[in-house]
């Protein structure tokens, strides 16, 4: 009976973590919005695509849950609560394998991944923050910088209301 009772409280204290195969903690929620890596979302509705130069030099896919491409394809702002949104990111690399078929240099592809985002709407959990919170994963497991999760508001903030907080435009 000790033992349970030692179990049910270790996974209270731990919450959103695990133990992985390396017998190391995989902490499973980003600090500040407790926001999770939604399961199947590769699976999910193709919202857009997007490059970014620069620091990030990657190329982003963005994906979304039912809720969110319904709310993106009739225009509802803002949108509605369990609308999530998810950016994963890959370094942006030319494709030699690619340009040997094509008459000049062109081709360029998704290289290694970088990390996934996620956007989570919930008005009332989230109400400091737009009624979004944010979560960023690097190999699944989420990124614990507080100053980084923090700084998500900071630059979703700078959009027109009428955005609702979201960058991401829906890609016709």
């Amino acid at each position: 009976m000790m033992r349970k009772g030692l179990l049910a409280l270790s996974v209270l204290i731990l919450g959103a973590s695990t133990v992985s195969a390396t017998g190391r903690e995989r902490v499973e929620a980003s600090p500040v919005y407790g926001v999770t890596l939604p399961r199947d979302y590769r699976h999910w509705t193709l919202i857009s695509v997007a490059q970014e130069n620069g620091k990030n030099n990657d190329i982003r896919a963005i994906l979304g849950n039912d809720i969110a491409v319904k709310a993106y394809r009739s225009g509802k702002r803002p949108f509605p609560d369990g609308a999530v949104i998810v950016r994963l990111a890959w370094r942006y690399q030319s494709s030699p394998r690619n340009d040997a078929v094509f008459p000049a240099p062109q081709s360029f592809v998704a290289g290694q991944p970088t990390n996934v985002q996620v956007s989570v709407k919930d008005s009332r959990r989230f109400a400091a923050s737009g009624g979004w919170g944010y979560g960023q994963f690097e190999k699944g497991v989420a990124n614990q910088d507080v100053k980084l999760m923090q700084s998500c508001f900071t630059c979703h903030n700078k959009l027109e209301k009428s955005e609702d907080l979201v960058f991401t435009a829906w890609a016709p």
